[in-house]
């Protein structure tokens, strides 16, 4: 029987020329999880920088998603080689790296993520992605650098003089331009229609187009549009906390008038 890993949704989309969409999850229940995939998303963004989860919430969650042949990306907290390529190992589709800071920095991350010929990823094959040994080590390192993606965060001005450099790395899948932080690191923190960042996201996806590389962002119904037109093609719409808390918002107002 041919044993081959689960491929990617989001990379079968964005090399077909079509739109990926994610959603972020904070909550750390996989229940999160299961509803993004009925409501239809293509991946979920899970969260090891910001949200106090452990390692049994990521791979519940990630095998939740798989449950629904969704993808799962996480976003790594910055350490060691390991925490970069755990993710991977419980069968994530795909890592986040936040705060890229530097061209060599970058280089690190290819080297740690992605194995030869692209790097020098640390072979094991006895976990989850690997199909628990199941999978031949030539196939499981060939489909692992095919259907597993690397997106590295660009969010500080800090990082844009190495910008056309890192998006002709090899090992680099997309490159994702995050607002909230890079809004704070020119100043301006929440000003989301600053000029500067503004100019900044179009940069960024003009230079993905250039180099072939896939584009990512957040974004909202209002701004789809716009960003895709920019060539943003990976968009994350939303997360379960705001969902929820627009809801309950919205449940406890009305209850409020009808009580008066």
């Amino acid at each position: 029987m041919l044993v081959e890993m689960r491929k990617s949704r989001v990379l079968k989309k964005l090399r077909a020329g079509e739109i990926a969409l994610s959603t972020k999850i904070n909550l750390t229940d996989p229940v999160s999880v299961e509803l993004a995939a009925l409501s239809g998303f293509d991946c979920v963004w899970l969260d090891m920088e910001h949200i106090p989860c452990d390692w049994d919430d990521i791979c519940n969650m990630i095998r939740t998603a798989k449950m629904y042949d969704m993808d799962a990306m996480v976003r790594v907290a910055k350490g060691s080689y390991s925490d970069l390529i755990r993710p991977f190992e419980a069968d994530a589709t795909g890592i986040i790296y936040p705060h890229l800071m530097s061209f060599e920095e970058a280089k690190k991350v290819v080297y740690f993520t992605k194995f030869h010929p692209v790097g020098r990823r640390p072979i094991d094959g006895g976990n989850a992605d690997g199909k628990y040994c199941q999978l031949d080590i030539k196939d499981y390192i060939r489909q692992a650098n095919q259907e597993r993606f690397v997106v590295v965060q660009v969010e500080d001005p800090e990082i844009l003089p190495d910008l056309n450099r890192i998006a002709q790395l090899d090992g680099i899948d997309i490159i994702f331009f995050g607002p909230g932080d890079f809004s704070q690191g020119i100043g301006a923190p929440g000003d989301f229609e600053n000029p500067q960042l503004t100019k900044t996201r179009m940069r960024v996806a003009d230079i993905c187009r250039k180099y072939h590389k896939f584009c990512s962002t957040p974004a909202s119904p209002s701004t789809v549009k716009e960003y895709i037109k920019m060539g943003y093609n990976f968009l994350n719409i939303g997360a379960d906390v705001i969902g929820l808390g627009i809801y309950w918002k919205n449940l406890i107002e009305e209850t409020k008038k009808i009580l008066k």
